[in-house]
């Protein structure tokens, strides 16, 4: 039996290494990935000149996220109008490694050399103000000339998709002065006031998440502690009133179908051991679900100057 396992085992590697088989070399520095890292910084520059020195042509720039079958890429002359739309229109415009990453050349056995790059594309739009700020990935492949004859791009299309929205007005949805939930709201609100926390967190669903301005970002309260944290605070303070400041507004979204209504108050308190009195000014933004209950508070406050003696 042992014999048996052993054999098969053998086999089993030997078969494992068959299918093994070199297509080339990888190399974390070559002269093909200065050329396409010159050649970018080229680009972002707008000099066309130096731009079309690197490239063969019968260059051809391809979209790797795009799905059509039939789709051809961008030649040489309109990649060089590409280079000059960018350096006119983007501001502050950058392209640079990635973090830690660094470029690959690949030297395959029959296809050529390709550079692999992982860098981050960075500026401002100029006339609308759309922040581009996102990682790129390409694919170049280098002909024996050391020019290059692809460019293949994986980026964030979604970024492209903003930027052509945003040359025209554009609706998001309706705003509301008026509206069930900003009554919500403003039950919510009038029962903190009166220190009725249970009907208070009533309007939250139980995995209602809650944050503020004293709270390190990304950190979130529970319904849980939200209420312990507002049980303790009347230990300590009396509320004498929470004012709405001007009127609160509800917004239904288009653009993700979020319903959020944002209110202004001041809070006002007073301290029981010395009659400290504090006005604290509020934003709210509260975060509705399809059936009406509130699932996040965002408090724009501080309340560090209810710590002060």
């Amino acid at each position: 039996m042992k014999n048996h396992v052993i054999i098969a085992m053998m086999m089993f590697s030997i078969i494992m290494y068959s299918q093994k088989k070199k297509n080339g070399t990888i190399y974390k520095e070559h002269p093909a990935i200065t050329t396409v890292e010159t050649m970018q910084q080229a680009f972002i520059k707008g000099d066309t000149t130096a731009v079309a020195g690197y490239l063969s042509d019968d260059f051809r720039s391809i979209n790797g996220m795009n799905n059509n079958p039939d789709a051809k890429g961008a030649d040489k002359t309109n990649f060089l109008n590409q280079s000059i739309f960018w350096s006119k229109n983007i501001a502050y415009l950058s392209i640079s490694r990635q973090g830690e990453a660094y470029p690959d050349a690949l030297e395959y056995d029959e296809s050529g050399t390709w550079v692999q790059t992982w860098d981050y594309i960075r500026g401002v739009h100029e006339e609308t103000g759309v922040k581009i700020d996102m990682p790129v990935h390409r694919l170049y492949l280098i002909n024996k000339d050391n020019k290059i004859s692809r460019a293949i791009t994986y980026d964030d299309g979604t970024i492209f998709d903003n930027l052509r929205e945003s040359f025209v007005p554009r609706t998001n949805g309706k705003l509301y002065n008026h509206h069930e939930y900003i009554n919500k709201v403003l039950r919510m609100v009038a029962a903190l006031e009166h220190s009725d926390v249970d009907k208070a967190f009533s309007y939250f669903t139980e995995k209602a998440r809650f944050s503020n301005l004293d709270m390190p970002p990304g950190e979130t309260h529970t319904v849980a502690e939200e209420k312990e944290g507002f049980l303790s605070m009347l230990k300590d303070w009396d509320i004498e009133s929470i004012d709405v400041n001007g009127y609160p507004d509800y917004l239904e979204y288009e653009l993700g179908k979020a319903k959020v209504v944002q209110s202004w108050w001041d809070f006002r308190v007073k301290r029981k051991s010395d009659g400290k009195k504090v006005n604290i000014p509020v934003m709210l933004v509260h975060y509705f679900n399809d059936e009406g209950m509130i699932t996040r508070e965002m408090g724009y406050y501080t309340v560090q100057a209810m710590t002060a003696k």
